[in-house]
């Protein structure tokens, strides 16, 4: 039950019923910043005030005796200002919001949009790296988040298998094919993607039998392009299956320009009179005395809010990287989803505008799209910046990272930090079984629950819910609340794109459950399982199952182990 919600409608309910206008949209109930204020507090004072051309506290005075007259669960209705009401709701009420708590259909938001996420999209030159593990969690944790609450959503990568990167790589597996094969060293003064994976690629070539001559690279470049590039897919989803994570949809950039869709994408623009031929100004910062200003054919981004526009064709007549990602985009259209959202790299923040541009053009302002950036990931070990085996050249990789700590603490960790926030990896605090370490202190709530409820039979429908008021401490309702807050944290954590909210709850539902099986040690009446009373066992287990629940939900979200031991 989102009790936010609930009163939030209640209450607009009763301010209609007594011809109160307003911005409804604008009305919150909102847990307080301090619990100590109350359990809801409500903003209608404050909207209402310009509406009405009176006071804030004048009218909370009102609205305060309305709530007073209509709901009898609120032990108190408190106007602060500078135009809040502050409710504080009975005892019972938590018994019976605690009964009723687990019903997921009510917990849920329900949108039933299709929404297709787009996220890690690796060129697919090697395994991943740390700096790919950011956002690939985020994508997948972000899109387990949306499903939870009633989405369908569709998890795509996007698949960058065209242009010279993809030339460089054929050339640098070429390389080592000839180092393996004939001995010729590996060339450092190429610019070739240096990393012994590349040796594990062409041996698979040369075990799988299939390039019968190595002496005309010319010859048979389209062949190891495509063979080394399905070794390396191969080798992504491997990594991605390491940390948890598998994709329903995988879109190849080479096929789309192999169906001309470029071509098509690009004149549904020109019908749409989106392009010309222009002349740009010289790039910022380019010191390049070779640079000429020359006519080539422009995307109008500047008509959909980007700085400038952007080139869609390259000196030599080729399309340009961003001319595949409008067709790219235009692909997305065509299969008509609901919200499309883009996970992006810090490195391509620059991309943001032209994206958004190029998704307004070609649906006329009906897409609704979002990009969202994952800044960038430091390792820390004793303090100091840590540094594994560099197997992949010149990056550690996700594998390493998931091998040296675990997938659980990678994913936990990875999330932990809103996406827009640089995060620092500390692989010693990871490993501690404390309670700064966030994830240990999470899944052991769920092995020390487990442990509890193995000790007693207990059947929830043989449970005689009015034994839920034997729970009458401050520390036990404080318990109650902390659970009311979950479905409120589904709520703005999804509405918002901010899966970094799951596992902060989750640690702070830990933490308040720790507290209460501590305080057993200090005073026996606090005791979970060794009480004399057996129906106050009984509502304790019922809440702790209930407090289970919860744990395993969110870690589900997250997509991470609830374990029943450590």
């Amino acid at each position: 039950m989102n009790i936010f919600k609930l009163y939030k409608n209640k209450f607009s309910d009763i301010l209609l019923s007594n011809n109160y206008q307003c911005n409804f949209s604008k009305l919150t109930v909102e847990p307080p910043r301090d619990p100590a204020f109350g359990d809801l507090a409500y903003n209608a004072p404050l909207i209402l005030s310009s509406n009405l051309k009176k006071k804030p506290l004048e009218i909370g005075s009102e609205i305060s005796l309305l709530i007073k007259n209509n709901f009898s669960e609120f032990e108190s209705v408190e106007l602060v200002k500078p135009g809040f009401i502050n409710l504080k709701l009975k005892k019972d009420f938590w018994f019976n919001f605690l009964s009723a708590f687990g019903d997921n259909k009510d917990m849920l938001i329900l949108e039933k949009k299709n929404i297709n996420i787009e996220y890690v999209s690796a060129n697919p030159t090697g395994p991943l790296h740390v700096g790919h593990c950011r956002g690939a969690i985020y994508g997948d944790v972000l899109a387990n988040l949306l499903n939870f609450v009633g989405n369908n959503v569709t998890k795509e990568y996007y698949i960058n298998d065209y242009g010279n990167q993809i030339h460089m790589f054929a050339k640098s597996v070429y390389a080592r094919l000839l180092e393996i094969n004939e001995k010729v060293p590996f060339p450092s003064d190429q610019g070739l993607y240096p990393g012994d994976y590349l040796k594990d690629i062409a041996k698979n070539l040369i075990n799988k039998n299939v390039i019968q001559n190595l002496s005309n690279y010319d010859v048979i470049k389209d062949q190891i392009g495509t063979m080394a590039m399905n070794e390396a897919m191969l080798m992504i989803k491997n990594d991605l299956f390491s940390l948890g994570i598998k994709h329903d949809v995988f879109v190849s950039e080479k096929e789309l320009v192999s169906r001309n869709l470029v071509e098509k994408t690009i004149e549904i623009l020109r019908e749409k009179n989106c392009i010309y031929e222009g002349i740009l100004a010289k790039p910022k910062g380019n010191e390049n005395e070779d640079w000429e200003p020359r006519s080539q054919l422009l995307f109008k981004s500047t008509d959909f809010g980007d700085d400038i526009d952007r080139a869609l064709k390259k000196s030599d007549g080729t399309w340009t990287y961003f001319a595949n990602d409008v067709a790219y985009h235009a692909y997305k259209l065509e299969r008509k989803f609901d919200k499309y959202i883009n996970v992006l790299g810090a490195d391509h923040a620059g991309y943001l505008k032209r994206l958004k541009a190029c998704m307004d053009a070609l649906s006329n302002f009906t897409s609704d799209f979002e990009c969202k950036v994952c800044q960038l990931v430091k390792l820390y070990k004793s303090g100091e910046p840590y540094k594994m085996s560099k197997r992949a050249g010149d990056f550690i990789t996700a594998k390493e990272l998931v091998d040296a700590v675990g997938v659980d603490a990678v994913r936990f960790m990875m999330i932990y930090r809103s996406n827009d926030s640089q995060l620092d990896f500390d692989f010693d605090l990871v490993t501690e079984k404390t309670k700064d370490n966030p994830v240990f202190y999470v899944q052991y709530a769920s092995a020390r629950i487990h442990s509890i409820l193995g000790k007693v039979k207990f059947n929830e429908k043989d449970f005689d819910i009015k034994n839920l008021n034997l729970l009458n401490t401050d520390v036990e309702i404080d318990l109650i609340k902390k659970l009311s807050l979950w479905s409120k944290c589904l709520e703005v954590s999804s509405k918002n794109l901010e899966p970094h909210r799951i596992p902060y709850y989750l640690y702070d539902l830990a933490s308040s459950f720790h507290s209460f099986w501590n305080l057993g040690k200090e005073n026996s009446d606090y005791k979970i399982i060794e009480n004399k009373d057996s129906n106050l066992v009984q509502a304790r287990i019922f809440l702790l199952n209930k407090i289970l629940l919860t744990l395993k939900s969110g870690l589900g979200i997250l997509g991470v182990a609830a374990p029943k031991s450590m």
